[in-house]
C-alpha cells in the first residue's frame, strides 16, 4: 500500500528543529483561540461560549481525509447518518447536545455541503456549542451548536506537497497542495488544494464511489490596510449512500434491538443492492472577502458567499417486514428485507449571502478594554428539490441467501417505467426565502480577568411562497421576525489558570407550515424558540500545557412541531402535526487537552445528555426524542512523537470513541389513554478503537493507520439503523517541496 498525503505546514511548521516541532504539537493540541466564534478575536480563557477545535495536525497524524471522520475528536458529537449526496438534505448529520446538526459554515459564512466533505482544504474545524443564532442566524445553526470549517489560506512562500494513499476496500486517493506567490513583491498569492478518491465499501468492495475536490484560492495584500481574497470550492461525487434500515420496531421484526435482529439473520456485511445505484452530486461554493483596516481601532470586513448543490440519481433504502405482510398468511413468520428507492431528479438548492462587519477595539488605561462587532447580513435561499419514488417497494428478499444483485440501475429503471401513475409519487420542495439580519456584540473588560459579553440579533425571514410535497395547493408567502439575545461572563479567579464562566444563548426557527388536521390543512407555525443557560469552569495548568473545561447546560425549546399518530387519508405517509411541543436538553461536558511530557499529547472528553419531551403527543410525552443520539459519549486520542535524536519525527497514535445505546424508536404504548409500556428499538453501545503511526521529515512523510482494529459491528442512525465500516487500513507517502 502506498499513500501520499499532503502534510506541509505553512510558515515553517514543518521545520524539524526540536523547539519548533514541539511548539507545533503544543499549539495544535492546546491552542483554542478563535476569530470566528464571536466574530472578534478572543482567547479561549476570555470567551464565555464553549467551542472545540480539531487542528490540521489531527487530520495528518490520524490520516483523516473527510470532515465526517474528524468529528471523532470532538467531545459531545456523534455521527448520526452519512452523506446521502442529495441536494438540500444530503450532508452527513451529527448529534450535538441532543439536537441534529450538520456542517453549514465555512470561515463563518454560509456553505452547506450535501456530499461527504473532503478535508483537503481544511486548516481546522471549530465546533460551537449551544444555540448560536445571535451571530450566525437561525438557518445555519441548530440548538445544539454549529460546525465551522476554517480553510487553508495562501501565504507568501513557494511550497507544497503531493500524496498517494491506498488501502482496504479498493481505496485509493491522490491529493496535492501547491502554494506560490504570483508577483515579485509577494502581495498576490495563490494556493490550490485538490484530491481524487475512489473507494468501495466493506459490503461492496467492487463499488466505484468517486469523490473529487478542487479548491483554489487567491489572496492579494494591496497594502498594510487592504486585503482581498477569493476562494472556490468544487466537490463532485458519484456514490451510493450508506445502507439505511427504516421503520424498525418489535411489531415488524419481533425483536427490539439490532443485536437480536442480526441473530435472526440480518447480514451486517451484506450489500442488499446491485450495480449502478449511484447519486451524482455537485457542490459549488464561492467566497469573496475585503478586509480593510480603517485605523488602529476599527476594521471592516465585507463578505460575499454563494453556495449551490445539485443531485440526480438513486437513493436505495430498506426495511424489515415479516413475509406474512405480503402473503397474508400468519404462518409465514420469515423476515424479509423490503427494498425501496427514493431518487432525486435534477434537484437543486442555492444560497447567496452578503455580510458586512465592523470591528471596534479600544483600550482604556492598563486593563480596561472594549471590543465590539456590528454586522449586517442578507441571505437568499432558493429551494428546487425534487424527490421521486414508488408507493410500493421494489421487492422483498430474504435476510440471507437472496439474489441481492437484482436491484440495480437497469431493473429499478424498468420498475419505475412499468408502474401505473397512481403508484408513483414525488416529494417537492419549491420556494424562495430572503433573510435580513442585523446584530451587535460587545465584550467589555472593566478589570483584568473579567470579561462581560452582551449581544443581540434581529432577523426577518421573508418567505416568498412555494410548494411542499404534502400541500394540496401552493403555500402563501409569510414574514416572521425575532430578536435573538446572548450574554456571558468570564472571571479568572486565578490569573491565566482558573476561571468560572456562564452564558445565556437564544435562537429561533421559522418552521413554515404544518399539517394541522386530517383534511391536510396547512397552518403557518409560530416561530420555534430555544434558550440555553450554561455555566462551568476552565483551567490552564503547568504553564498552559494542561487545559480543561467542565460545563453544565440546560436548553429549553418551545413551539416545536411534532408528528402525531393520526394519518392524513388524502396524502400517503402524512400525519397530523401539532405545535404544542416543548422539550428540554440538559447535560454535562468535560473536555481535556494536555501536553503531558515531551512529545506526548492527549485530547479527550466525556459528555452526558438528558433530552426529554415535556409537552407532546401522548405517544412521546416524557420520552427522549429518537433523533437525540446516545446519552453518553466519550472520546480519547493519545499521540506520541519523538522530537529529537536519530528517530526525530517518528510518531504513534491510539484513540477511541464510546457511545451508549441509542433508542431510534422510543414511544409510549397507550391503552385506553393510559401508558402501559414503552415501544422502543435500540442500537447497541459501541467502543471503536483506532491506531496510527507516521514518520515525518522535512521532505517526506509516510504513515499507516488502522481504524476499528477490533472489527466491531456498530450501528448509527437518525431514526434509522446504518451499519458502519469494519476494520480498515490505509498507508500513505507524501513528498513535500
Amino acid at each position: 500500500m502506498l499513500v501520499a498525503m499532503i502534510s506541509y505546514a505553512q510558515e515553517k511548521n514543518d521545520s524539524i528543529k526540536v523547539n519548533d516541532l514541539e511548539g507545533v504539537i503544543i499549539n495544535a493540541t492546546l491552542k483554542k483561540d478563535s476569530e470566528y466564534v464571536n466574530k472578534m478575536p478572543l482567547k479561549s480563557i476570555e470567551n464565555p461560549q464553549l467551542f472545540s477545535t480539531v487542528d490540521k495536525i489531527f487530520f495528518e497524524n490520524q490520516m483523516i481525509y473527510s470532515v465526517d471522520d474528524a468529528y471523532r475528536n470532538v467531545t459531545g458529537i456523534q455521527k448520526m447518518w452519512g452523506a446521502t449526496n442529495r441536494a438540500g438534505d444530503g450532508g452527513s448529520y451529527i448529534s450535538l447536545r441532543g439536537f441534529t446538526s450538520n456542517n453549514s459554515l465555512r470561515d463563518g459564512l454560509v456553505a452547506p455541503v450535501t456530499t461527504s466533505i473532503d478535508a483537503v482544504n481544511v486548516e481546522k474545524l471549530e465546533v460551537l456549542k449551544g444555540p448560536s443564532a445571535t451571530l450566525y442566524g437561525s438557518n445555519m445553526t441548530s440548538y445544539g451548536g454549529a460546525v465551522n470549517r476554517i480553510t487553508k489560506k495562501p501565504f507568501n512562500t513557494f511550497g507544497g506537497s503531493i500524496s498517494l494513499i491506498g488501502g482496504s476496500y479498493n481505496y485509493y486517493r491522490a491529493q496535492a497542495d501547491v502554494n506560490a506567490p504570483l508577483t515579485n513583491d509577494k502581495k498576490l498569492m495563490f494556493r490550490v488544494n485538490t484530491a481524487y478518491t475512489n473507494t468501495g465499501t466493506f459490503q461492496k468492495t467492487d463499488a466505484k464511489n468517486t469523490y473529487t475536490a478542487f479548491t483554489p484560492s487567491l489572496l492579494y495584500k494591496v497594502n498594510d490596510k487592504l486585503t482581498l481574497s477569493l476562494e472556490f470550492e468544487m466537490f463532485d461525487t458519484k456514490a451510493a449512500p450508506e445502507q439505511s434500515f427504516f421503520y424498525l420496531s418489535k411489531a415488524t421484526t419481533g425483536v427490539d434491538n439490532m443485536k437480536d435482529l442480526e441473530r435472526l439473520g440480518l447480514d451486517y456485511k451484506q450489500s442488499y443492492y446491485g450495480e449502478g445505484l449511484y447519486t451524482k452530486a455537485e457542490v459549488r461554493n464561492v467566497f469573496g472577502q475585503v478586509n480593510y483596516k480603517i485605523n488602529n481601532n476599527i476594521r471592516s470586513s465585507t463578505n460575499i458567499s454563494t453556495s449551490s448543490s445539485y443531485s440526480d440519481g438513486y437513493g436505495p433504502y430498506f426495511s424489515i417486514t415479516p413475509k406474512s405482510a405480503l402473503t397474508l398468511n400468519p404462518a409465514d413468520t420469515e423476515l424479509l428485507v423490503a427494498r425501496a428507492d427514493q431518487s432525486t431528479i435534477d434537484s437543486k438548492k442555492t444560497y447567496f449571502q452578503l455580510q458586512q462587519n465592523f470591528n471596534f477595539d479600544y483600550k482604556f488605561g492598563n486593563d480596561m478594554r472594549n471590543r465590539t462587532v456590528v454586522g449586517f447580513d442578507y441571505q437568499k435561499i432558493k429551494d428546487r428539490q425534487m424527490f421521486f419514488y414508488a408507493f410500493s417497494p421494489f421487492d422483498a428478499v430474504p435476510l440471507r441467501g437472496g439474489d441481492y444483485k437484482n436491484m440495480n440501475s437497469n431493473t429499478l429503471a424498468n420498475f419505475y417505467a412499468n408502474q401505473p401513475a397512481s403508484n408513483l409519487g414525488t416529494y417537492e420542495y419549491f420556494g424562495d426565502t430572503n433573510v435580513y439580519s442585523a446584530y451587535i456584540a460587545n465584550v467589555f473588560t472593566p478589570i483584568a480577568g473579567l470579561n462581560i459579553m452582551a449581544a443581540i440579533r434581529y432577523e426577518n425571514n421573508d418567505y416568498k411562497g412555494g410548494y411542499v410535497w404534502n400541500s394540496s395547493s401552493p403555500l402563501e408567502p409569510y414574514s416572521q421576525s425575532a430578536f435573538s439575545p446572548k450574554a456571558g461572563i468570564v472571571y479568572e479567579i486565578i490569573k491565566d489558570k482558573f476561571s468560572v464562566f456562564g452564558n445565556y444563548q437564544n435562537s429561533f426557527k421559522s418552521n413554515g407550515y404544518y399539517t394541522s388536521d386530517t383534511n391536510n390543512t396547512q397552518t403557518l407555525a409560530d416561530p420555534e424558540r430555544a434558550n440555553q443557560f450554561e455555566g462551568g469552569f476552565k483551567t490552564s495548568l503547568i504553564k498552559g500545557k494542561v487545559n480543561a473545561t467542565l460545563s453544565y447546560y440546560n436548553i429549553r425549546v418551545k413551539n416545536t412541531i411534532l408528528s402525531t399518530s393520526v394519518p392524513v387519508p388524502s396524502v400517503p405517509f402524512s400525519f397530523v402535526e401539532n405545535q404544542a411541543g416543548k422539550m428540554k436538553s440538559e447535560g454535562v461536558e468535560l473536555e481535556v487537552n494536555a501536553y503531558l511530557v515531551k512529545g506526548l499529547s492527549l485530547v479527550g472528553g466525556v459528555s452526558y445528555n438528558d433530552s426529554k419531551l415535556l409537552e407532546s403527543d401522548a405517544s412521546t410525552l416524557g420520552r427522549r426524542p429518537n433523533t437525540a443520539g446516545s446519552p453518553w459519549l466519550a472520546s480519547l486520542y493519545a499521540s506520541y512523537q519523538i522530537i529529537d535524536g536519530k528517530l526525530k519525527g517518528l510518531g504513534f497514535g491510539l484513540g477511541g470513541n464510546y457511545a451508549s445505546a441509542n433508542n431510534i424508536l422510543n414511544n409510549n404504548i397507550i391503552t385506553n389513554n393510559v401508558v402501559v409500556g414503552v415501544d422502543k428499538f435500540t442500537l447497541p453501545e459501541y467502543l471503536i478503537l483506532n491506531a496510527s503511526a507516521f514518520y515525518d521529515t522535512k521532505k517526506f512523510r509516510i504513515g499507516v493507520k488502522v481504524d476499528n482494529f477490533t472489527n466491531k459491528h456498530y450501528w448509527v442512525g437518525f431514526t434509522t439503523a446504518n451499519p458502519q465500516q469494519l476494520i480498515n487500513a490505509l498507508g500513505s507517502i507524501t513528498y513535500k517541496f
